[in-house]
């Protein structure tokens, strides 16, 4: 079933390459956290990372594909849809694949700032449902996010503030701050720290840096490394984690390429 997900996701990135018209893609790949930004109105913002990978002590996962999928129903808010598929490498003991980290937000901007083309810090919020996985994470839970960004010549920072009802219905809180190079640079350097901690069940404390390309208005190309420091707070255990991140994120607007296509046709 999930190889078929992922000729899918293969077929759909082809696919929407050979659309024309796109529109500026502003990523929050590679990112935990995210800016105080949404897509346009009646545009469909993809965010898909083919292939990653993750090393956690002895235990070794393939994360593919990881995908979010935003879209601006209103002025100022989107609906936001994402999961990823992981595949456990021998030696583990339980191979089979996952879908794992399936979740439907809203998220809207309450401010309009520098990341909406006006003055001050932008200031948002994102709020939804945790889904059940499928192999793994079993329950529902919600979440909601606080967001601000700010822009300056010398870079951008968002600062992320979290509470979460887990799947498992324990507290969860974090704090995340994002930090990306000049927005004008075509390759930009970004970094990001966070920390999250579910009540009497575990912390994490993690450290990304990587590099964003804008190759065009129409795409953008990400990397990133991710490190985390997890303590078991049931048995005061500790591990590290390491993760490799790539993807891209493109935009368009299905409405003006219907539009559009049926305008040519009648020209014809």
């Amino acid at each position: 079933m999930l190889n078929s997900k992922n000729r899918f996701f293969f077929f759909f990135l082809g696919f929407v390459f050979v659309l024309s018209g796109c529109q500026h893609a502003f990523a929050y790949r590679p990112f935990d956290s995210t800016d105080a930004a949404v897509a346009d109105l009646g545009e469909l913002e993809i965010e898909f990372g083919p292939a990653g990978y993750r090393r956690n002590g002895s235990e070794r996962t393939l994360i593919a594909p990881a995908y979010v999928f935003n879209y601006g129903f209103a002025k100022n808010w989107e609906l936001v849809v994402e999961g990823r598929g992981e595949h456990p490498l021998a030696p583990a003991e339980d191979t089979r694949s996952r879908l794992l980290g399936n979740t439907v937000f809203l998220k809207g901007v309450l401010q309009e700032g520098v990341l909406q083309g006006k003055s001050g810090p932008s200031v948002a919020t994102e709020f939804g449902v945790l889904l059940p996985g499928v192999n793994d994470e079993q329950g529902f839970g919600a979440s909601w996010l606080g967001i601000v960004s700010q822009r300056w010549s010398w870079g951008t920072m968002h600062f992320n503030v979290g509470a979460e009802l887990t799947r498992e219905q324990h507290g969860d809180v974090s704090v995340g701050t994002i930090i990306e190079g000049p927005f004008d640079w075509t390759i930009r350097p970004v970094a990001e720290v966070r920390y999250e901690s579910e009540f009497n069940t575990r912390t994490t404390f993690s450290g990304l840096v990587g590099l964003i390309w804008k190759a065009s208005d129409k795409l953008s190309f990400d990397v990133g490394l991710r490190h985390a420091w997890i303590t078991n707070e049931i048995d005061n255990s500790h591990q590290h984690e390491t993760e490799i991140r790539a993807g891209l994120t493109f935009a368009f607007s299905p409405e003006k390429e219907a539009a559009q296509r049926l305008s040519r046709s009648f020209q014809h």
